[in-house]
């Protein structure tokens, strides 16, 4: 069986994720940590479906935790990484070793990064898993703007992958 972004939509329940991409998130541990610079308790991981399509992306963004991703099915993704320190690095998630692809790997926290699909009618689903548990008060969107004047050497990038 051929499976295609719509399948995986309807079949895991995905809804709209304000960064782009559909989602749902899929586990949220009982036990919580009171992790250093958080305001407050939070869960100690979680876990979310996530489905790109080509023509969409995941806008530049980052969050206070570090984020595991993990290539189920589709197509490559593409990641690009900002660290704190101006360095861009470009992930591909996926199956093909040979090719650099990884089936897994982390984003740290801090770091802004973005995702799309770049083959075209292509599409990736993935997981991602969130230590200490993602909570949007800790999700940061990027503006073009202003990441821009952060990072002028990827001005161009940003433009590409961010909403406003």
């Amino acid at each position: 069986m051929k499976t295609t972004a719509a399948y995986w939509r309807d079949t895991l329940q995905l809804t709209k994720h304000v960064e782009g991409g559909s989602f749902r998130e899929t586990y949220r541990a009982a036990s919580t940590v009171e992790p250093a610079g958080f305001t407050g308790p939070r869960s100690a991981s979680t876990g979310i479906y996530f489905l790109l399509e080509d023509g969409d992306f995941s806008a530049f963004h980052r969050i206070a935790s570090d984020e595991m991703w993990h290539f189920y099915d589709g197509t490559t993704l593409h990641i690009y990484e900002i660290t704190p320190e101006g360095l861009l690095k470009v992930h591909r998630l996926g199956r093909n070793y040979a090719q650099g692809e990884q089936l897994q790997l982390v984003i740290p926290a801090g770091s802004w990064f973005a995702s799309c699909v770049e083959e075209t009618g292509g599409f990736a689903l993935v997981g991602c898993t969130v230590a200490p548990g993602f909570d949007f008060i800790d999700f940061e969107l990027a503006g073009r703007k202003e990441l821009s004047e952060l990072f002028p050497q990827h001005a161009g990038l940003i433009a590409l992958l961010t909403r406003s």
